[in-house]
């Protein structure tokens, strides 16, 4: 199996990767710099108490009172939950439709290519920028951590990061699905990063409730 769309694919969006990396990598050297003087010199546990209950259940505030905390709530629960899912939704919505408009998937299914076969290429090229996300802010946490004298298990960074790959998947996946059924690309980007930024509002109001099942299917 050759996988040569998915491979070209994967090369198309390796500068793509690499600009998500290095932004992410600001955002986590951010609180590796201001992370330990911010919670010395703030009651963050005080403040996070003030916060609606639906609010501290979505960004889990309550562990906001140690470093590792602050990393899960502010680079974790928002940089991956929401960001990069709604990111790599975009991204998978993009996938198919924009082929379809300018004409290329027409030149692509021409050649002994099935339909199937294009759509699981374009899907795979997608775990690349995944990987490289992951691996280098995963490594600069890592690293920041320890020039800070902060201690951060390597074993929970690893989990973190690789438990985040199946949940960019499905971000991934719904993008994906949207891109087939769309008009355009374009409004296949929008309702997927819609459905995902409004999946993550469903989970945190219905968090606490009689209607928190909803939030687990979600």
């Amino acid at each position: 199996m050759s996988l040569a769309t998915a491979r070209y694919e994967a090369e198309r969006r390796s500068v793509g990767a690499v600009v998500a990396a290095v932004g992410l990598s600001l955002f986590a050297g951010m609180f590796l710099t201001i992370g330990p003087s911010l919670i010395a010199e703030i009651d963050i546990q005080s403040y996070a108490a003030a916060m609606p209950p639906a609010f501290q259940a979505a960004f889990n505030l309550s562990a906001m009172g140690s470093f590792a905390g602050l990393l899960a709530t502010e680079l974790y629960q928002f940089g991956w939950v929401i960001l990069l899912g709604i990111y790599f939704a975009y991204l998978g919505g993009g996938s198919v439709a924009g082929d379809v408009e300018s004409g290329r998937a027409d030149m692509l299914l021409s050649t002994p290519l099935s339909r199937g076969r294009l759509v699981a290429e374009k899907f795979l090229a997608l775990m690349w920028p995944m990987v490289v996300v992951n691996a280098v802010v995963g490594l600069v946490v890592y690293l920041g951590a320890m020039a800070i004298n902060e201690t951060l298990p390597l074993g929970d960074i690893l989990a973190v990061h690789a438990l985040s790959l199946p949940y960019l998947l499905v971000a991934t996946a719904l993008g994906v699905l949207a891109s087939t059924v769309a008009d355009s690309a374009s409004l296949a980007q929008r309702l997927s990063a819609g459905l995902m930024f409004a999946l993550f509002l469903l989970e945190s109001s219905v968090a606490n409730t009689d209607y928190e099942w909803l939030g687990i299917l979600s």
